[in-house]
């Protein structure tokens, strides 16, 4: 599974347990024998808040691949960490990981 882009709000939902919507239940039946991505995606701010260090750290404690967000303009104007990596990177990086697990 690839879950791109990974907010700041469904980070802090999977890194917790939470399920209160379709994505962070499937998340939380997700198998954990299958490959789990995500890419976090938000405002600079948001990645460099503490806690954002620390959810990304359980979701590598749970098996699940990080693909590091990068830093370019955002959304918002801002420039800085915390966009999504780019499309290539991600397609290299799944390629990667499904091939370790075939």
């Amino acid at each position: 599974m690839l879950v791109a882009p990974l907010d700041a709000n469904t980070l802090g939902k999977v890194a917790s347990g939470i399920c209160d919507n379709l994505l962070t239940c499937v998340i939380r039946a997700w198998d954990h024998s299958k490959p789990l991505l995500f890419c976090p995606a938000m405002n600079t701010a948001m990645w460099e808040h503490p806690l954002t260090a620390q959810q990304v750290n359980q979701l590598k404690a749970f098996g699940y691949v990080e693909i590091p967000c990068v830093a370019k303009k955002l959304v918002c104007g801002d420039q800085g960490l915390g966009a999504m990596a780019e499309v290539e990177t991600i397609v290299d990086k799944v390629k990667e990981v499904l091939f370790q697990h075939s």
